[in-house]
């Protein structure tokens, strides 16, 4: 479902581009995070289900070193890109000021470098891992080794696991830290703004604030609650020598989540996408009914 989701976000980007030249920074960012999410679930669901699924030798050395590696850019990614979410709202509404009077008119060029700074550096914090992956060996699994059924992760010693670790953790909970400080300041400009005007949000139903402080509670609650119980998880892990399997599949499926769900929360919020779904939909009932008469 999740991989489902997200393909069809970004055909629906896709035929975005191809009618209109050009997406928004939002649909920019929107369209990145549904890629991000879909590297995430094909590099670490898709084999994590077929070996629990029973199969076997799925990877080589090789291949263990660039689905992990693609695996964890991809995570590091979702992560990021959210938070990035998060702040250019926070900018978009936030009132002018000296500095903000220059910086909201460059935001827009701004997206493109951004994506660039956060791939570099999540392929720098990720570096470790190509080093560390090799395929299954017959046998135990040594200490300080992340099994994942497909593929293990072995740091050789407590230092190198305890560096990967933290290294992980300090930037999920910097940019975590930084989209919750984000997000608390759209909500509290969406609050000043609805008392300022009550008499016209309650003649109309809601607004544009109230759609954007709906995205804003829910892209939070998602990241807050689905990354909160990974990054629990992987700490935990860090604390023992040998990881059980099943606390290894607990993280997986929280932390793919996210990735999941994401993608039907940017179906249902974005005008343009939900659109451009209908419109297919419309597109096929016509030729499917044609065809049943054909038929009959």
């Amino acid at each position: 479902m999740g991989i489902l989701g997200n393909a069809v976000v970004l055909l629906a980007y896709g035929h975005i581009i191809y009618t209109e030249t050009k997406l928004l920074p939002v649909d920019m960012i929107l369209c990145h995070l549904a890629f991000a999410n879909l590297m995430l679930l094909l590099t670490r669901c898709v084999p994590q289900t077929m070996t629990v699924f029973g199969l076997r030798h799925l990877l080589n050395d090789g291949g263990c070193k660039v689905v992990i590696y693609t695996y964890r850019i991809g995570r590091a990614l979702s992560v990021c890109i959210t938070c990035m979410l998060s702040v250019f709202q926070a900018v978009t509404i936030a009132p002018a000021g000296p500095r903000l009077s220059r910086l909201k008119p460059a935001l827009p060029s701004l997206v493109l470098p951004t994506f660039a700074g956060l791939w570099l550096l999540n392929m720098a914090v990720c570096i470790a891992a190509p080093f560390f992956s090799m395929a299954p060996r017959n046998g135990t699994v040594p200490a300080f080794t992340l099994n994942l059924g497909f593929c293990h992760v072995d740091f050789r010693d407590h230092l190198s696991y305890v560096i990967n670790g933290v290294a992980v953790s300090v930037r999920d909970f910097a940019f975590v830290a930084l989209m919750l400080g984000s997000s608390g300041y759209i909500l509290v400009l969406l609050h000043h703004h609805s008392r300022k005007v009550r008499g016209i949000r309650r003649s109309h139903g809601g607004g544009a604030e109230t759609r954007a402080a709906k995205t804003v509670i829910t892209l939070v609650v998602l990241y807050v609650v689905f990354f909160g119980i990974d990054n629990v998880i992987w700490i935990y892990m860090l604390t023992v020598a040998k990881v059980s399997p099943v606390v290894a599949d607990m993280r997986v499926f929280f932390s793919s989540c996210y990735a999941f769900l994401s993608p039907y929360f940017i179906m249902s919020s974005n005008k343009k996408v939900k659109a451009k779904i209908i419109c297919a939909s419309e597109r096929e009932q016509p030729s499917a009914d044609t065809q049943e008469s054909n038929d009959k």
